[in-house]
């Protein structure tokens, strides 16, 4: 009988009917133990950008690579022209083991998820204080991304100057997610790249928001030397001319860190996330939810973690904070 899969034997061979002396097809890729190592710095239909050394060059997907997606972030083995001269392309043939994965569907009932980004560490979650208002529920979405992938959330508040960031700051303050708050004046003299390069410096951060708040104005201050260009979006209505089309990766000065600017969002959809895993961000509450039922959702009548609390073992505002993001996976933005 023919085995399939991982193993293999000469019987499996296949050959093309009705062609003599073409070459036999085998199901074993080569290994490319020659590939150099590279960085996925952005994708664009099909062209891929990558950091090779000191040299940036154009590659596309191999062909044995499959529909295995290649994303902004990923580390990949790359074989063929690595010059980086002009109007040459290399061949990516390998996709080492991601470290973190960022994902999101276009809505909840969406059942095919996107690679955002491969490999970050930290996730910055941008929003504007006014001019457009914030909007708590898609803050809450990243956040749910972020624990899922197993990245550090960071909030970063533009438009101080437009509007008080305490209220918006006392929602998340039980989370304990660091944060910083700018300013327009600031992005122009410098002062607000500065305090949130701090939060970067050593780390791989893909920056998200919504249209309009400022991320990518932000993303040009942070790298000065690859600005992007910036458009203008209706406050109200989300329309316009989107700074962002696809993500870049950007080093930081200094070589200490990266930036993944990705486009403007409207939703983040999670129909992709397990509610399970959101817990294990709230290290202070794992240990109670061992007594709850199984397939618990945190939220009904015998759920252990309202006694948990009770006791003293955890701030009753941080079970409050879970189930409030937990429910965002059942509950539409605009709810």
């Amino acid at each position: 009988m023919r085995r399939y899969g991982k193993h293999t034997d000469e019987d499996d061979v296949r050959v093309r009917p009705g062609r003599r002396g073409s070459r036999p097809r085998t199901s074993i890729r080569p290994k490319h133990e020659d590939a150099a190592e590279g960085f996925v710095l952005t994708v664009d239909r099909g062209r891929l950008t990558c950091l090779v050394d000191d040299r940036t060059i154009t590659a596309m997907k191999a062909r044995e690579l499959g529909r295995k997606g290649v994303v902004v972030g990923d580390r990949v083995g790359i074989v063929g022209d690595l010059s980086g001269a002009k109007d040459t392309l290399a061949r990516i043939v390998r996709v080492e083991e991601r470290s973190s994965v960022l994902r999101r569907t276009a809505d909840d009932d969406d059942p095919y998820e996107r690679v955002v980004v491969a490999n970050a560490d930290q996730l910055a979650i941008v929003t504007a204080l006014a001019d457009p208002p914030p909007r708590p529920r898609l803050i809450d979405r990243c956040l749910v991304a972020a624990y899922d992938a197993g990245l550090e959330p960071l909030l970063v508040l533009t438009k101080s100057d437009l509007s008080p960031a305490g209220p918006l700051l006392e929602t998340y303050e039980p989370l304990g997610v660091p944060y910083v708050v700018t300013s327009r004046e600031e992005l122009v003299d410098g002062g607000a790249a500065d305090r949130v390069r701090e939060q970067l410096n050593g780390r791989i951060t893909a920056f998200v928001g919504h249209s309009g708040v400022g991320k990518t104005t932000l993303v040009n201050a942070l790298v000065p030397d690859r600005q992007r260009a910036t458009g203008v979006v209706n406050a109200v209505t989300g329309r316009g001319r989107h700074t962002t089309t696809s993500a870049l990766a950007l080093p930081l000065p200094g070589g200490d860190g990266w930036v993944i600017d990705t486009p403007g969002v409207r939703s983040f959809g999670l129909n992709h996330v397990d509610p399970s895993r959101v817990i294990h961000a709230f290290p202070d509450l794992v240990p109670g939810a061992e007594g709850c039922p199984r397939a618990c959702s945190h939220d009904e009548p015998d759920c252990a973690l309202d006694a948990w609390a009770a006791e003293g073992h955890a701030d009753p505002d941080r079970l409050y904070s879970l189930r409030r993001l937990l429910a965002t996976r059942d509950r539409r933005e605009g709810d």
